[in-house]
C-alpha cells in the first residue's frame, strides 16, 4: 500500500533534516546553507537544476537569482506558479566559484535527489541543463540534442515523464536559447494533462498461511487532505 500524503510529507521533512547535517563531500565545508529544495510536497511537476549559486547558498532556497526569476516569469506565461511545483538541484551545496559539479559530488547527492522524487511522486520532471538531464536520463546525450523531447523513465521507484529543458541561466545569456526554452515550456501543460504514465507492476505479495480477515472499517477522515508543504527555509 502506498504512503499517504501526510506520511510522504513527514518522510520528506526527515530527509531534509538529514541533508542539513550532511558532511559526506568536501562541499559541506564551504557552504552557508544546504539548499534542499522548495515548493509543493505533492507537486505533479518537479524541476531539477544543477547546483546552488551565491544567492541560493545565502537564502537556502533554489533558483532565487536571475535564472530563478526568469523561470518564474516563464511559468507565469503558461498559467503556473512556483507554489504549484517543487524545485531542486542535482547538488544541494554550492560548488566554489559556481564551477561545474564533479562526479563524486553528484554521486554523493544523488540518493537525496532520488528520495525527493520518490516522496513527492511527480508526474513530470523537467531537467534544466546538461547535468540534471544526463543524470536522470541515464544518457550521455546533451541538452541541445534532447531538449523539449519527453522521455519515459523509472526514477524513485516510479515511472515518470522526463522533460529536458535548457537551463534558465543559459537563456539569460543567449536570446535564441531563451525563445527555445519558452517554446518548450509552452508544451508543458499538455504533457501534464496526459497524467502519470503506467507504473511498473508490483511483485505479487506472498500468500499468508492464516485465513484472511475482513478489513477494519476506514474512518472517513483517515486520509489527510493534500496540502502544500510550503517553502523550505
Amino acid at each position: 500500500m502506498g504512503r499517504s500524503a501526510a506520511e510522504r510529507r513527514e518522510e520528506l521533512v526527515a530527509v531534509l533534516r538529514e541533508a542539513r547535517g550532511c558532511t559526506l563531500c568536501p562541499l559541506a565545508a564551504g557552504r552557508t546553507q544546504v539548499v534542499f529544495g522548495a515548493g509543493n510536497a505533492d507537486a505533479e511537476l518537479m524541476f531539477v537544476g544543477e547546483a546552488p549559486g551565491f544567492h541560493e547558498d545565502q537564502q537556502g532556497v533554489p533558483f532565487v537569482g536571475r535564472a530563478g526569476q526568469l523561470l518564474g516569469e516563464l511559468l507565469t506565461e503558461i498559467g503556473m506558479s512556483r507554489e504549484e511545483v517543487f524545485i531542486a538541484n542535482v547538488l544541494m551545496c554550492r560548488p566554489p566559484g559556481n564551477r561545474d559539479p564533479e562526479a563524486g559530488e553528484i554521486a554523493t547527492c544523488q540518493p537525496y535527489l532520488m528520495a525527493k522524487i520518490e516522496l513527492i511522486e511527480p508526474k513530470v520532471i523537467c531537467t534544466l541543463g546538461n547535468f540534471a538531464t544526463k543524470l536522470l536520463s541515464g544518457s550521455s546525450s546533451g541538452i541541445t540534442r534532447v531538449h523539449g523531447q519527453p522521455q519515459l523513465r523509472e526514477l524513485g521507484g516510479r515511472a515518470v515523464r522526463l522533460y529536458p529543458l535548457f537551463h534558465p541561466a543559459a537563456a539569460l545569456r543567449t536570446p535564441r536559447v531563451k525563445e527555445q526554452l519558452r517554446e518548450d515550456l509552452a508544451r508543458l501543460p499538455a504533457l501534464l494533462a496526459q497524467g502519470a504514465p503506467a507504473q511498473p507492476r508490483e511483485e505479487p505479495a506472498m500468500e499468508s498461511p492464516e485465513p484472511a480477515r475482513d478489513p477494519a472499517p476506514q474512518h472517513p477522515d483517515a486520509e489527510p487532505a493534500r496540502d502544500q508543504l510550503g517553502l523550505f527555509g
